[in-house]
């Protein structure tokens, strides 16, 4: 093949296929000094799963760590969803919850992180379901995978952002001491501004994104550490409590409260697994000391902390220790490093939307499916992912009822979305073969404590967070997801333009082979069904 022909197949951003020959030509034309160790195996192994590359190999497996580590955001997590906890359950549910909760998860994370190992891809959880199903099931599981996967992102990404504009707004009711309570238009124009910046950032190029996690990390480091120390420092006696109360004070009952404080923390990494495990184990650790030391710092009015006019009971708690000037100063990192994890987030959520326009499974599938010639990005995944977390934004205005069905969407969707593949690769009767990681004789085990763990926290969220609710209060999670499977399902099975007539799973890039439209279903209808990954192993 000619150099020329090389250099056009590094560039094009058109879904054009290409051989396996070629994938392995484009290491030796890399100028980056890490990705000329690792881009031709890395791109080979991807082409035996139908993939050409595409994208610039530009993160190095800190930045992979960093960009899990910094999704999980462990303050900005607890300060977010810390109104959950407080009324229902107290230390209790901070700091006990807040462990159990990543126990569990740590099977979560290792059972995609073996998943990962054994094919990473974009596509990740719904590729696994494809090839591990049954061929009678495989069409029907990967769609609703692929959808509740996309779904559960973007709406993370909505979760995030949101909880960014409300700690902005409380910044300011605490700079005017409380004389400013923001709207929920004004709010949401914070949201709107949050989720405009991360796009336009999210768009950059594959190396200036890969840079940015670096500082992810360190800034949530040092932001946790600055709460562990400055907290025990700074909080006036009054607000000091026993280890009887840090350890064991209940302001009520409620189950959904661990879940609720942890679960953002449940957005797994299905890249590198070392990451996957590590981030979570050490996100784990550093934010159970933070709830320990809230635990003990945070006083006993629980009730005046929810009540009071800044409206972010984190915030609350902060300026009861550390004063107005104090509390600006931490609260500004936190800020920040918030709106570094939705960025993450949204990273994550473009990347599984141009993996699933890849093989025709959205609506405007061949408009989405795009990698901009500059950045080598998927620029109009990121744009179209932000669109869709803009409108799920308008969610807020419906209360905050509303504004807890996005988060229980999320936890509900990425638990759907992590669930279905864990099961198929033991029930679908498929062969397996494992990668580096492995957890041999421990993989079913670990598979059942997963799924079983994910069953319960979606059960969970699902309830009220009191008996007795009325409309305002009620949990409207199970209207919110159901209408979203009812939609997913619709579409499946819709006569004639449904995805069941032309949906075949992950299509092949890597050779000749003829490629559907992805303009609509209607072009889409007469595409032939993609191999499986066997036989995508022997090209």
């Amino acid at each position: 093949m000619s150099s020329n022909t090389s250099d056009e197949v590094k560039t094009s951003a058109s879904p054009a296929v290409v051989q396996v020959a070629e994938v392995a030509q484009l290491g030796q034309h890399t100028r980056d000094e890490y990705e000329t160790d690792s881009f031709t195996s890395d791109s080979a192994f991807l082409a035996t799963l139908g993939y050409k590359q595409e994208f610039k190999r530009a993160f190095r497996p800190i930045e992979v760590f960093g960009l899990s580590f910094s999704i999980i955001g462990i303050f900005p997590s607890i300060a977010s969803v810390i109104v959950f906890a407080i009324p229902y359950g107290g230390p209790v549910a901070l700091v006990w919850g807040w462990a159990v909760c990543m126990f569990f998860i740590m099977f979560i994370a290792m059972a995609l992180a073996e998943l990962g190992s054994a094919a990473p891809t974009s596509g990740g959880l719904y590729y696994w379901t494809w090839h591990y199903s049954s061929l009678r099931w495989r069409k029907l599981l990967s769609w609703l995978v692929g959808y509740s996967n996309s779904m559960g992102l973007i709406s993370g990404v909505a979760s995030v952002d949101w909880g960014c504009a409300v700690q902005l707004m409380a910044a300011v009711s605490i700079g005017t001491n409380q004389r400013f309570v923001p709207t929920t238009a004004q709010t949401f124009a914070v949201y709107v501004a949050i989720l405009v910046c991360q796009a336009m950032m999210t768009s950059l190029a594959t190396s200036v994104v890969a840079r940015l996690q670096g500082l992810f990390v360190v800034l949530n480091i040092v932001l946790c550490l600055a709460v562990i120390i400055a907290l025990p420092a700074a909080t006036p006696a009054e607000f000091k409590n026993t280890a009887s109360f840090a350890f064991g004070g209940f302001a009520n009952w409620g189950f959904d409260a661990p879940v609720h404080i942890s679960e953002e923390a449940s957005n797994a990494r299905t890249v590198v697994p070392w990451a996957i495990v590590s981030s979570v184990g050490i996100a784990g650790l550093l934010g159970w000391v933070i709830n320990v030391v809230i635990g003990f710092y945070m006083g006993t009015d629980l009730e005046g902390i929810m009540a009071n006019p800044i409206g972010q009971p984190m915030a609350t708690i902060l300026f009861n220790s550390l004063g107005r000037n104090g509390t600006l100063a931490i609260w500004s990192v936190v800020a920040l490093v918030q709106f570094m994890m939705g960025s993450s987030s949204l990273t994550t959520a473009s990347r599984q939307m141009f993996a699933f326009a890849r093989d025709g499974g959205m609506p405007f599938s061949g408009l989405i499916y795009h990698v901009n010639t500059r950045t080598r990005t998927p620029v109009n995944a990121v744009w179209a992912s932000a669109l869709v977390a803009g409108v799920l934004g308008l969610l807020a205005f419906g209360g905050s009822a509303a504004n807890s069905a996005i988060f229980s969407l999320s936890i509900a969707g990425q638990n759907m979305a992590f669930s279905i593949p864990i099961l198929c690769r033991f029930m679908g009767g498929r062969e397996w073969a494992p990668g580096p990681f492995q957890l041999g004789c421990f993989s079913l085990p670990v598979a059942v404590i997963a799924v079983a763990w994910m069953v319960f926290s979606t059960t969970i969220t699902a309830f009220p967070s009191a008996p007795g609710p009325d409309a305002s209060s009620m949990n409207y999670e199970v209207v919110v997801f159901g209408a979203w499977l009812a939609l997913c399902l619709g579409y499946f099975y819709v006569p004639v333009y449904g995805g069941v007539h032309w949906f075949n799973g992950p299509v092949r890039t890597i050779d000749g082979a003829d490629r559907a439209s992805r303009g609509s279903p209607e072009d889409a209808v007469e595409r032939k069904e993609s191999p499986s990954l066997d036989e995508k192993q022997r090209v």
